[in-house]
């Protein structure tokens, strides 16, 4: 969308089959609207409970890569592409988890982030990285350019 000050915004609408708008969510260009809450509007607005949000449950959490280097993304994030990249480019073995097809992997995210679904979001050994920090991957990794 875009601002009568030059610039653009993320908006999202869902309009219902009568096409009247039913929801509008505005966010800055860099923010990324949460999937759990588009759900559950779809669903309060077409009745088909299906589409709510999965919710994980501990079973799912136990069941994620544990050790190593754990790269939790999605397949459209360009920072998770960077990430995979430098890995590749730097030999580290590293196990790529998508957090839209596997389980859990978003709550775990979210546990990890206070809220929030950022990608990539790394599991080093226990060790927290949020985002593709590259210093910080060189710091736990011990990597040296």
């Amino acid at each position: 969308m875009l601002r009568a000050e030059g610039y653009s915004e993320r908006a999202i609408f869902i309009i219902d089959p009568k096409g009247i708008i039913r929801y509008i969510d505005i966010h800055d260009i860099g923010n990324q609207p949460d999937n759990d809450v588009l759900l559950n509007e779809l669903a309060a607005i077409t009745g088909d409970q299906k589409l709510r949000p999965y919710k994980a449950t501990e079973e799912d959490l136990r069941k994620l890569p544990q050790g190593g280097v754990v790269m939790y993304c999605t397949s459209w994030c360009s920072d998770c592409k960077m990430a995979s990249q430098w890995l590749k480019e730097k030999n580290i073995n590293y196990t790529e988890v998508n957090i839209t097809e596997t389980p859990g992997a978003d709550e775990q995210v979210r546990r990890w982030t206070g809220g929030n679904v950022t990608t990539p979001t790394f599991n080093i050994d226990g060790e927290i990285i949020v985002d593709f920090d590259l210093p910080r991957l060189k710091q736990v990794l011990n990597v040296t350019d």
